[in-house]
């Protein structure tokens, strides 16, 4: 069975969109006020190398097909196979993309051998994950701030109670933190 990791930069409510600057959103680029350091980005680093494949959703895959192919920053990504889990995208050109149409199929993938499946973006998809219990490990760089706006990683419905346990807390200078939360059930 392969490990299913979530990776993403949130705020201390939660906020996980636009936090590089995308346009069209009220908090874009919330990120750029820290300096997280050149250790909180080399661990963010390792995390890609130790990735076996990437799963997204549809609207990342659409964000990250347009630039990462002529990208060099973690070049691994081209090669490695890749997941998109939706029901708008039919003919994936990025290389080595296949598109799974259910969490069914990603409870499939995720049951066959292979190497960490890594998510990184891909909130809606994230949300969904973890309300199918598919979660194995979630990798946060927590910034010090509340937003108060904007879309989350966490399901918000009462019904979706999910229990982590603290694997790793590392601290940087600047505030920022990474964890690295382990999931233990409803």
């Amino acid at each position: 069975m392969r490990t299913l990791v979530t990776t993403h930069f949130t705020s201390l409510d939660g906020v996980a969109e636009a936090p590089g600057g995308e346009e069209g959103y009220a908090h874009s680029g919330w990120t750029f006020a820290f300096e997280a350091g050149a250790a909180a980005y080399e661990r963010k680093g390792r995390e890609q190398e130790e990735a076996a494949a990437f799963l997204m959703g549809g609207r990342s895959y659409d964000a990250f097909s347009q630039v990462w192919p002529t990208m060099d920053y973690f070049a691994g990504w081209n090669a490695m196979p890749k997941y998109v889990v939706s029901s708008t995208v039919t003919d994936p050109q990025w290389a080595n993309t296949t598109v799974l149409t259910s969490l069914d199929d990603v409870a499939a993938l995720k049951a066959g051998d292979g190497g960490p499946i890594f998510v990184q973006g891909s909130m809606l998809l994230t949300q969904s994950l973890l309300k199918a219990g598919l979660v194995d490990e979630m990798r946060l760089m927590v910034f010090p701030v509340v937003l108060g706006s904007g879309r989350g990683i966490y399901p918000t419905d009462a019904e979706h109670r999910v229990t982590f346990s603290l694997a790793e807390s590392t601290t940087y200078d600047s505030g920022v933190q990474y964890q690295v939360l382990r999931t233990l059930g409803g």
